[in-house]
């Protein structure tokens, strides 16, 4: 794999189509937050434009990435984007979680970005393959998203977590002056599996 990027690519380098992506700044909480190892095997659910495995990737260089996506634009971009950045360690599953995760190893990091209203049975088949110690990021952009989460980590106390609400702003030039422009907030929950 050559390595361009170590973290943070920037979101012009990524093809788009209509897939939503995570943007620059939330994938730098995100994987910080994994704390992905060379030797990781980690898990992105609802991969879209792959931009969060291709960051997961190139901490995992030892390692493998698996991009879960329904959207067969998805899959492509995934593609797509892990060749531009010359990433050779994404294997990429066409489903729609939870299924697709029935034949995957043990993991040390899962990354839940989209869960298509089935968070529940995503953590359940996420616990039985997540490794004691393992961490699981969700970014939930919904309230709806994180109380069903919360709710999940509160019935399960063998996991510790924490919670981060993230608005960031971008400047732009819009005539002689200088705009911020919101990017939509976002609640990064990170959760550590004790036992």
């Amino acid at each position: 794999m050559k390595k361009k990027y170590s973290l943070g690519i920037p979101d012009a380098e990524f093809v788009r189509g209509k897939v939503p992506m995570t943007k620059r700044e939330i994938r730098i909480l995100t994987i910080a937050g994994a704390n992905i190892r060379k030797n990781d095997t980690v898990l992105d659910v609802g991969a879209g434009t792959g931009s969060l495995s291709c960051e997961a990737a190139l901490q995992a260089v030892d390692g493998r990435v698996f991009a879960l996506e329904r959207n067969p634009e998805g899959i492509e971009l995934i593609r797509r984007n892990a060749e531009k950045l010359g990433i050779d360690n994404i294997s990429i599953i066409q489903a729609e979680a939870p299924d697709g995760m029935e034949k995957l190893p043990e993991l040390d990091a899962v990354l839940i970005g989209g869960s298509g209203r089935r968070l529940p049975e995503i953590l359940d088949r996420t616990d039985s393959l997540l490794k004691t110690e393992g961490r699981i990021i969700l970014n939930c952009v919904t309230l709806q998203t994180l109380n069903q989460c919360l709710a999940y980590m509160k019935d399960h106390e063998k996991y510790a977590y924490d919670i981060v609400q993230v608005q960031i702003n971008r400047w732009e030039k819009v005539g002689g002056y200088d705009m911020a422009r919101a990017v939509n907030p976002i609640f990064i929950v990170s959760c550590t599996k004790l036992k």
